[in-house]
C-alpha cells in the first residue's frame, strides 16, 4: 500500500470523527466502500513494465490465497492503462473494482508481502520505483446498468 493511500485514509477517519482501535503491530488496511471503486494512480513511464509485473504478483497472491475473501478480490479486480500520457509524461492506470469486497483488505504491498514473504524487498523497490503518486480515489454504487433491460 502507498503511504498516500494510508495517510489519506487515516486523514479521513480522523475528520469524519471516527475512531479505529488497533494494536500498534497491526498492519495497515485500506478497504473500500460502496459497490465499485476506481483508483488513479500515475506510473513513471519507464516504469510500466515494472509496475505491470507487481500487479500480476499481486493477481497470482490473490488467486492462490487460502482466503476466499482475496479470490473474490481477484475476480472483480482490473487494471486499465490510459492510451495517452498525462501532461507531465507519467502514465495513468486505474484500478477498476467491481464489486468491492465488503472489509477486505485492498493494500496492494501488505498483500505481496504476505504473500512473497522472501521477495519482500525487491517487489517494494520495484512498486517503489515505479509509483509517481495516487490520483484519485472514488466509490460509489452504479445507478444505471445501460446493458440491461428495465425491469417491468
Amino acid at each position: 500500500m502507498t503511504v498516500g493511500l494510508l495517510l489519506t485514509a487515516a486523514a479521513v477517519t480522523a475528520a469524519a470523527g471516527q475512531q479505529s482501535v488497533e494494536p500498534r503491530h497491526a498492519k495497515p488496511r485500506f478497504t473500500l466502500t460502496g459497490e465499485t471503486a476506481l483508483l488513479t494512480v500515475a506510473i513513471r513511464p519507464d516504469k510500466t513494465t515494472d509496475f505491470e509485473r507487481v500487479m500480476e504478483k499481486m493477481r497470482t497472491a490473490l488467486l492462490n490465497s487460502s482466503d476466499s475473501k482475496r479470490r473474490e478480490q481477484a475476480a472483480g479486480w482490473k487494471l486499465m492503462k490510459l492510451e495517452k500520457p498525462l501532461p507531465d509524461g507519467n502514465v495513468a492506470y486505474v484500478h477498476v473494482i467491481d464489486p468491492v469486497v465488503a472489509d477486505a483488505d485492498y493494500a496492494i504491498m501488505q498483500t505481496l508481502y504476505d504473500a512473497f514473504p522472501e521477495e519482500r524487498q525487491a517487489l517494494y523497490e520495484l512498486y517503489r520505483g515505479a509509483f509517481v503518486q495516487n490520483l484519485s480515489l472514488a466509490t460509489g454504487r452504479i445507478v444505471l446498468d445501460l446493458s440491461k433491460q428495465p425491469v417491468q
